[in-house]
């Protein structure tokens, strides 16, 4: 594979976002305790006022409203209070066909057949874009996105092993200018809003269906995955959902982060719990501050 050259999307926002992961590790050294505003900002040796005005430009709220939805506590409280039941979402209609992350996202879904074939005859474009979430590694058919990996844990070759072993008989092809629009609307940075993300799901019919109801999930809201489990048919299936869930190519716009255990607990994310953890504060952060702004 050639080597990945980053599109730069926003002047900094891999800069913004390794500055929470390193609030969300001293968050945790420090035993989950918080932080002043002065303390987390000595510590990442930044002024207190540059410090607040990078959560505040990513965020939407200040540092230490925001260190409240990075706790690990925050998921549980979450559960008792956003907690999504599938079969109510899809009857207002909170689908594919809706909002999405304030997007509108399209999907369809390769034939069991064609996913039979691991790709074989499929061309897949992929380029590395900065994302909110640190660089991030997208891939697409001429159909929509069909992979989105985050690489802050990882690291990119990883990234680029793990996304290029789904479909091992596709011809992978380095094009991030063919993926630049669909990126720039899953990151909320297109010039129209209104128009849809296009996404293609390449995977087994079982986990097509678990994807399906991930998307039914809404911005800001969670589920479980004994929920999504019922909610598909296969009520005893739990665990074979959070292998499904875990397998979600698409990270972010099938929201596979919006899926805890029961229990409240966080479970699993591919792409490391420090970027689910973030994934899920930036959301509940982004809702607070558009319900204060209306």
């Amino acid at each position: 594979m050639p080597t990945p050259k980053h599109i730069e999307e926003t002047e900094t926002s891999s800069y913004h976002y390794d500055v929470i992961k390193r609030a969300i590790e001293l968050i945790d050294d420090d035993g989950g305790t918080e932080l002043s505003l002065e303390d987390l900002s000595a510590k990442m040796r930044m002024s207190p006022a540059h410090f607040q005005r990078i959560f505040s430009k990513w965020a939407g709220v200040s540092p230490k409203r925001y260190q409240q939805y990075l706790t690990l506590g925050h998921a549980k409280s979450l559960l008792e209070a956003n907690f999504t039941t599938l079969g109510t979402a899809d009857a207002v209609g909170l689908s594919g066909s809706g909002r999405l992350h304030d997007l509108f996202i399209r999907w369809e879904a390769m034939s069991p057949g064609d996913f039979a074939l691991k790709g074989d005859g499929l061309a897949i474009y992929w380029g590395w874009f900065e994302s909110p979430f640190g660089p991030s590694l997208v891939m697409g058919t001429d159909k929509g996105i069909c992979g989105i990996g985050f690489a802050a844990e990882t690291g990119e070759e990883e990234a680029m092993r793990d996304l290029t072993s789904r479909w091992p008989k596709a011809t992978f092809i380095e094009d991030p200018m063919m993926l630049r629009p669909w990126v720039l609307q899953a990151f909320g940075a297109g010039q129209n809003a209104a128009d849809p993300t296009p996404l293609y799901l390449i995977g087994a019919p079982f986990q097509i269906k678990v994807w399906e109801a991930l998307l039914t999930i809404p911005s800001g809201n969670i589920t479980t995955y004994s929920e999504i489990a019922g909610h598909i048919g296969a009520p005893k299936a739990v665990r074979a959902v959070g292998t499904a869930v875990g397998r979600n190519p698409i990270s972010w716009l099938v929201p596979c982060h919006r899926a805890l255990r029961k229990s409240g607990g966080l479970g699993g994310y591919h792409w490391g719990l420090p970027v689910k953890r973030a994934l899920l504060a930036y959301e509940s952060a982004r809702a607070e501050a558009r319900a204060q702004a209306s």
